[in-house]
């Protein structure tokens, strides 16, 4: 907890960098103002509009509080990976699962032990204490597949490793297959696309930039299999190496620790989610391929700009006297709220040709829940002007 409040009050100040230049071809742009809560999706009940939530995570199940979220489709559900939760001793880990198909309206079950509480995430062999995260999920030949974090080391405030595991009864149970990576791959994002599965992976926590590998889906099991993105050939063209060290960053932004990536049809382009200190807020950048060229980032939440503080995440009334919410934990009043954790859920992306409505996922910390975002991005052609992200309040 103290390593993320040292980095959100470093943050607090920082102001938005410039909107960059249209490029030749059409850009992936920011509709002003579309980013807004959709509902709060963990614990019991919603401080903000005062009223229930729809999982009812604690009453049911134990989940008093959590954060993260990352989902993945597998066996016509979606699941997600919880962090830290709140409601057992020892910062345990959670999986849960919906079949709904509307963002408004996600009920959330989760794997429940024999005392009727949760099930804990548990990789034999594998410490998943404080810090210690499920970062990305994939379906591959009927099986979970899941990269998890562990080696935390409170005085560097660094996740050191992670392991891939595999789990053959939906999530229940976990078995490690292999150290993913000790350097640029900690927390990664999966997604399968022409015939290969994509991981991009981001290294020192919130001290990285983000990097790619493929691998064929039946090969995943192999660690030797991987191959590693290390540039562009004529023509920017690909070019991959079965070495990790070879891997080069697909953009230079060493913030990244929590992130998503998927590919959104309606406009054609891969959107990547992270949350960022500098500028301050949740990041998105496209491209049309895995490896790109990437996008400059724009800014699409703003917790100032866009109805975050003071509503949906805390503000201490000593730092901001006027802004007095209702918000926050029991006992944690002199806290900030913070968004991170931003995860995209393709299952309900909606859009037409050339725009499009993302929802995903995202951790406000105080309180410490989890929450459904939406944003809406358009493209836009050489010469018109994007939507100035960079305003604040």
């Amino acid at each position: 907890m103290s390593y993320w409040m040292a980095l959100l009050s470093a943050a607090i100040a920082v102001g938005m960098p410039p909107v960059a230049a249209a490029s030749d071809q059409d850009i992936l742009a920011y509709v002003t103002g579309s980013t807004k809560k959709v509902c709060q999706l963990t614990g019991d009940f919603d401080r903000e509009l005062g009223r229930p939530t729809l999982s009812q995570t604690g009453r049911r199940y134990g989940v008093i509080a959590t954060d993260l979220g990352s989902s993945f489709e597998h066996n016509g559900r979606l699941f997600f990976l919880f962090g830290d939760t709140w409601g057992r001793p020892g910062d345990r880990d959670a999986v849960a699962w919906t079949t709904s198909s509307s963002p408004e309206k996600i009920v959330l079950r989760f794997h429940q032990a024999p005392d009727g509480k949760w099930l804990p995430l548990t990789v034999p062999g594998v410490d998943l204490g404080a810090f210690e995260v499920p970062s990305g999920g994939v379906s591959v030949g009927g099986k979970m597949c899941v990269a998890v974090t562990t080696d935390w080391s409170a005085e560097k405030g660094l996740m050191g490793r992670s392991v891939l595991a595999v789990s053959q009864d939906d999530g229940k149970s976990f078995q490690a297959l292999y150290d993913l990576s000790k350097t640029k791959f900690i927390n990664v994002s999966f997604w399968s696309s022409d015939g290969w599965l994509y991981i991009f992976g981001s290294g020192a926590y919130r001290k990285s930039s983000v990097s790619l590998a493929r691998v064929r889906p039946k090969e995943l099991p192999d660690r030797s299999r991987l191959l590693y993105f290390s540039g562009s050939g004529p023509e920017g063209s690909p070019l991959w190496s079965s070495r990790e060290q070879d891997a080069v960053p697909l953009f230079r932004h060493d913030v990244i620790g929590e992130f998503s990536v998927v590919y959104c049809k309606p406009v054609g382009r891969y959107v990547m989610l992270y949350n960022s200190y500098s500028p301050r807020g949740i990041i998105m950048r496209s491209a049309a391929t895995p490896w790109g060229p990437w996008s400059e980032g724009t800014v699409v939440f703003d917790p100032w700009r866009d109805g975050g503080y003071g509503h949906f995440m805390h503000v201490p009334t000593s730092v901001k006297a006027d802004t007095r919410d209702a918000v926050n934990d029991p006992g944690r009043e002199a806290e900030w709220g913070g968004e991170y954790g931003p995860y995209l859920m393709a299952r309900f992306t909606t859009g037409g040709k050339g725009h499009c409505r993302l929802f995903y996922t995202m951790s406000t910390w105080n309180p410490y829940q989890v929450v459904v975002m939406q944003t809406d991005l358009k493209l836009e052609t050489h010469g018109s002007q994007p939507d100035d992200p960079g305003k604040r309040r």
